[in-house]
């Protein structure tokens, strides 16, 4: 049975903490760059040749906590979109969730969540509808102990990435997944994302039209009075903005925890070059299992389409729902229901928020039934939803290590690393200092 992590006290902040707190964005951001090599890790051969003379250091709770919720941290109330004129007076209903997260989303829809692998084990980290966040100045996400709390392992031991083809690509072997990293993987349901598009197309007077068979949808004319037959979208424009869409936010997340390892002094990058079907477990092969997502094959597909983790993170389609009109009430239940951004009773940052979040738009039955008949036709048509892109995503990652300063001191001229980098041992870790640039 998967359990959760269990930090019992706060752990005490090291000087590096505060110093993180506090350093300047415009430092982070002209002092990113992808800093790979890492304490334990080799260049065998070439100009750069080179091999750690020191072990791998995995972070510590603190570190974790910290890159973690600046990669998935919830930061407060989502704003939402506060005006339309076509929706007047009533509030546009975009949104999927009712917080702000470390980074954006379109329309607020917020589809993805984290995992997240270390010489620990394997975690999932549920963050897309709260919990709601502590209050305060210094740490509106509350203390990054928080995050690891809210993690639920899957497994103990690494996650599986053989360093060979097809699962990493030949420049990333030597670096990716190391003893000692902390490896981020944010995940999106685009199967998610595409209802939600489909009920944003809706409120705004559009629906599909199947471009790819060159055909309407079947029935779709009986909700005439819900849309502008002049106002069509191509089914698979409409998939390829939804799957395009996720994948900014999936790399947003990543870019927010980049920053933050600058502000740390840790090593790492963010990239995309391992193969996500071995990240979710769609390869076939039984010595890769990765996440262990579900994932089913068809002739009519080029690739296996993942489609959920069973009791974690399930896709809002068959076969984690009955039908798509199940999952577009899903979709309505997460808007409008109980914790939802337009529930009455969700608190939120207005001065009167019942009034705000009360004054959007219920989907009607109607409107459920347009949207689960566009989307069951997909399913239908095609064998998955959605047709052309697949129901679960990975694309962007980050990667967190402790640097070894011997690599860049030896290579490179001045200013390889930051002032953070070259005191992350005095400030983080009493007694492992290392030597940084003279």
């Amino acid at each position: 049975m998967p359990w959760r992590c269990n930090v019992m006290t706060m752990v005490e902040r090291p000087p590096g903490y505060h110093d993180a707190m506090s350093y300047p964005l415009s430092k982070a951001l002209s002092g990113r760059r992808a800093r790979r090599f890492s304490l334990g890790a080799a260049i065998p051969e070439g100009a750069l040749r080179y091999a750690s003379a020191r072990p791998p250091l995995p972070l510590d709770p603190v570190e974790k906590g910290m890159v973690l919720a600046a990669a998935s941290g919830t930061t407060g109330w989502h704003y939402m979109i506060p005006f339309n004129p076509t929706y007047a007076p009533f509030l546009p209903n975009y949104s999927g969730t009712a917080w702000g997260r470390t980074f954006p989303s379109s329309a607020g829809f917020h589809t993805s969540e984290l995992f997240f692998t270390d010489d620990e084990g394997v975690y999932h980290l549920p963050s897309r509808d709260g919990p709601r966040p502590a209050a305060g100045p210094e740490e509106p996400a509350g203390p990054p102990e928080n995050m690891l709390a809210r993690s639920v392992k899957l497994r103990d031991g690494r996650l599986q990435l053989p360093p060979r083809d097809p699962h990493l690509e030949a420049h990333n072997r030597w670096c990716v997944n190391r003893p000692g990293s902390l490896l981020i993987i944010p995940v999106a349901d685009i199967a998610q994302h595409m209802l939600l598009g489909l009920c944003y197309l809706l409120q705004n007077r559009a629906a599909l039209y199947d471009d790819l068979n060159r055909t309407p949808i079947p029935g779709l004319d009986r909700y005439s009075d819900l849309f502008d037959a002049q106002n069509i979208y191509p089914l698979s424009f409409m998939e390829l903005l939804s799957c395009t869409e996720a994948s900014v936010e999936i790399s947003a997340s990543c870019y927010a925890g980049m920053l933050q390892l600058q502000a740390m002094g840790l090593g790492g990058w963010m990239f995309d070059g391992i193969n996500p079907f071995s990240v979710l477990g769609a390869t076939g092969d039984p010595d890769v299992p990765g996440l262990g997502f579900r994932y089913d094959t068809d002739e009519r597909w080029a690739l296996p389409n993942p489609t959920g983790l069973e009791g974690h993170f399930e896709g809002f389609c068959p076969p984690h729902c009955k039908d798509m009109r199940e999952a577009v009430d899903r979709v309505v239940e997460r808007k409008f229901g109980p914790g939802g951004p337009f529930h009455r009773d969700t608190p939120g940052p207005w001065k009167e928020s019942r009034e705000v979040r009360g004054g959007a738009q219920t989907h009607s039955e109607e409107f459920r039934e347009c949207v689960a008949l566009q989307a069951q036709y997909v399913l239908d048509t095609f064998g998955k939803f959605p047709g052309t892109v697949p129901t679960i995503w990975v694309q962007m990652y980050l990667q967190a290590h402790h640097l070894d300063l011997g690599f860049y001191d030896e290579k490179f001229g001045p200013g390889a690393y930051l002032e953070t980098h070259a005191e992350h041992m005095k400030k983080w870790h009493p007694g492992l200092e290392e030597r940084g640039s003279e």
